[in-house]
């Protein structure tokens, strides 16, 4: 049983080293990729979207859901929120 325990954290530190990712976040078992999964959804981009890509995206959809277009406050600031999510996720991965 030790032995399995210390294979596992190995693999673990390795894969953190190589991939500069750890191994639940590959398998996509954290809350992180289910909330970028909406923020995708909600603004309609793909996974391989380009900084660009995501600004327009948002840049459409707050023109229909701003307060001043007869939208709301709350889908205005979800808007916002999604396309941050994601450029923040983006210049992370920029660095890596």
């Amino acid at each position: 049983m030790g032995k399995l325990v210390t294979i596992l954290i190995v693999a673990t530190l390795a894969c953190r080293l190589l991939l500069r990712c750890w191994p639940w976040e590959l398998a996509g078992w954290t809350g992180a990729s289910a909330e970028e999964a909406r923020a995708r959804k909600l603004l309609g981009v793909s996974r391989s979207a380009t900084r660009q890509d995501i600004i327009e995206a948002h840049r459409r959809l707050i023109s229909r859901v701003h307060p001043d277009r007869g939208g709301t406050s709350d889908a205005a600031n979800a808007a916002t929120a999604a396309r941050d999510l994601l450029l923040r996720r983006l210049g992370k991965q920029d660095r890596k």
